[in-house]
């Protein structure tokens, strides 16, 4: 955000540098906002306490049910059972079944098919007996709604390793994939990165279609309401949806598994032994394949099936991956789906920067100067592909994962040593970033997470896409981020791409005012997003697309000053967007939104502010069970522990350092 005097159009975020030039006539308003100072302060001291000692923030990243029923499968695959962990997260799975009987994909959600099939398979496996009253429960809302064969893909994958269920009830997924050149209309280049991470192990699990270990020979035949092997419609497309593409691939599907057997032994050794490689290259230690739990569950089991001894090194290292994952505490605990700690410090460091003051500036450059190493500069990725002769210059998600660094990440990271009170410590660092930036630009000009033009739409019908979450396309809230960063720095190399990066996000707006949130939930995240894009891009507060989004903001506010939004809006778009009960963490966004259109002096403002002032807990922080971003839109989402740490604090900083500033209508 810009370093010059605050206009109507943004705010500034140095908040240190900024008092220090505010007239003296001004100051004495702080006497007025002596509660807002103590609570900045309590924040602030609160967040600094849970930075570790090298410098980061690590806050805990919790999904839906699935992935603490997976760990349990997976221990059951491998016949690896750790009897008092397996207690935990059967206690973890019982806390939070749903008063529909079924479990959700986050907090408050509808009953989700798959994820309840997982956590019943799991407590059974774990012991629970299936006539306790909460199996009873699950398996009666199960069969309610057609039983266990409308689950997904992956979950059927899943169940016909177990052999639950046949193995024509999941996709014909050859391991002869991995051979296909890049120009045939499916390739492993086309999709995107956590497709390519999950897929490549899967492809030697179900050609190899090994059976689990399965140790307590335990079945759930109950769940289906024709038996498993006499189904005929495990293809079946949510709400029914089957169109010509669908309707040809699953054609396909079928002449595959009719000639399958003709495929010669040697073709398929040749191309299970690229498939390992492949896996191999990546396998990425201890913080394991692609730095995701699917894809480092699928690696493991791969792993055993193609014969590696449960001594091997990198056997063990995959296995550890997945613990380090674990939060567990004394009654229960939980599988994490991956780690944030590069977003996490990235976003407290920006908060921090805004807050002022010495503890907190000194706790920034910690935190800054903790990710400086671990830029991938010179690094092997699958960005390449596109782009070869691209230097290296991102910073991934995750304590590791060299092969994908990722554009949110990365420009968050440079945002914030721009900001930083000595950005030539930084320098290096955000020309490199700035330069991979730029290069990872989609020609639609918006900027996607991980790879470039990653828009072959046809693919999601193909049976293996039946989640709707196989591309990686530019969204407004990454490009938003990008923008925010480019314009920030103001290289005149960047000007084109800034160019037409706005114009993509001026053409995403929604035809109510607001920018959908890919990343974050969701209409409120990418409005936040777009506005402090725009902001920084010196788009004034006038702006037609500002003020519609101003507008948008405003009308959704609740009437105790907050702003809330569910992961609802995934699946039921516009109407319930913004409707729900306010959360800290969407009161920030929405705050900084409104901030950034130059919005300090007005009433939702102010009443915003009072709801964060009222809201803050006696730890000093804000506390929220809402889930704050999919993973994958109707299909997997996330909660961010750490965005009721730093959001609500840099919100009300940001606020702070406007009103010393005079900055008002």
């Amino acid at each position: 955000m810009n370093r010059g005097s605050p206009t109507r159009g943004s705010f500034a975020v140095t908040p240190h540098a900024a008092r220090a030039d505010a007239p003296a006539h001004k100051i004495h308003r702080l006497a007025e906002f002596s509660p807002l100072d103590r609570t900045i302060a309590a924040a602030r001291d609160a967040l600094i306490s849970l930075q570790s000692p090298q410098g980061y923030w690590l806050f805990e990243l919790e999904a839906d049910c699935t992935i603490p029923a997976e760990y349990v499968l997976m221990t059951h695959f491998l016949e690896e059972i750790d009897a008092p962990l397996e207690a935990k997260l059967a206690a973890y799975l019982r806390a939070r079944q749903a008063e529909h009987g079924g479990w959700p994909l986050y907090h408050g959600g509808d009953f989700d098919m798959s994820c309840t099939v997982k956590a019943y398979f799991a407590l059974k496996l774990a012991g629970d007996s299936p006539q306790a009253p909460h199996m009873v429960r699950a398996r009666a809302a199960i069969l309610q709604r057609g039983g266990a064969a409308r689950c997904n893909v992956f979950t059927r994958i899943t169940l016909a390793l177990f052999g639950q269920i046949p193995w024509r009830a999941v996709p014909y997924m050859p391991v002869e994939i991995v051979l296909l050149p890049r120009w045939f209309p499916f390739h492993l280049d086309k999709v995107s990165y956590w497709s390519r991470t999950v897929m490549v192990p899967l492809l030697i699990l179900c050609t190899r279609k090994p059976a689990a270990r399965n140790p307590r020979n335990v079945q759930i035949r109950e769940l289906f309401t024709t038996p498993p092997e006499e189904e005929r419609h495990y293809f079946r497309r949510p709400g029914g949806r089957e169109g010509v593409l669908s309707r040809a691939f699953l054609a396909l599907d079928r002449l595959g598994r009719m000639i399958d057997p003709l495929v010669p032994k040697a073709v398929r050794a040749y191309a299970t032994r690229r498939a390992e490689a492949w896996m191999l290259e990546r396998l990425n230690g201890e913080d394991g394949l692609g730095a995701i739990f699917p894809a480092m569950v699928n690696a493991l089991e791969a792993l055993a099936v193609l014969g590696y001894a449960a001594s091997d090194a990198r056997r063990l290292a995959a296995k550890r991956a997945l613990e380090k994952l674990l939060v567990v505490d004394a009654s229960s605990a939980y599988c994490q789906p991956c780690v944030s700690p590069v977003w996490d410090s990235a976003l407290a460091s920006l908060a921090l920067q805004e807050t002022g003051g010495a503890a907190a500036l000194a706790a920034s450059v910690r935190a800054l100067d903790w990710p400086q190493p671990l830029q991938l500069l010179d690094k092997p990725g699958d960005w390449r592909v596109r782009r070869p002769q691209l230097a290296g210059g991102g910073w991934a998600f995750q304590f590791a994962n060299a092969h994908y660094p990722d554009l949110d990440d990365t420009a968050v990271v440079a945002w914030s040593m721009h900001q930083a009170g000595d950005p030539a410590r930084y320098a290096h660092n955000i020309e490199r970033a700035l330069d991979w930036l730029v290069g990872m630009q989609s020609r639609n000009g918006g900027f996607a997470s991980f790879d470039i033009d990653n828009t072959h739409y046809y693919l999601n019908e193909i049976p293996f896409a039946d989640h709707g979450a196989l591309l990686d396309p530019p969204t407004s809230d990454v490009t938003a981020r990008v923008v925010t960063v480019l314009a920030r720095v103001g290289r005149p190399q960047d000007q084109a791409a800034l160019g037409r990066a706005i114009a993509f996000l001026r053409k995403e707006q929604e035809a109510d005012g607001s920018w959908f949130g890919r990343w974050g939930t969701n209409y409120i995240y990418g409005t936040w997003s777009v506005l402090t894009a725009f902001a920084q891009a010196g788009i004034g507060a006038d702006d037609p697309a500002t003020r519609r989004a101003v507008s948008w903001l405003v009308a959704r506010q609740n009437a105790d000053g907050g702003w809330g939004e569910s992961n609802d809006t995934y699946a039921y778009g516009q109407q319930a967007a913004g409707k729900s009960a306010s959360a800290p963490h969407q009161s920030a966004w929405a705050l900084l939104g409104l901030l950034a259109a130059g919005e300090v002096g007005t009433d939702a403002v102010r009443r915003g502010v009072e709801y964060l002032l009222r809201t803050q807990q006696d730890d000093g922080l804000w506390s929220d069970p809402s889930f704050t971003a999919p993973g994958f839109p109707r299909v997997f989402y996330l909660r961010y522990h750490g965005y009721c740490a730093y959001f609500p604090l840099w919100a009300l900083a940001a606020y702070r350092t406007l009103i010393r500033l005079g900055t008002t209508h």
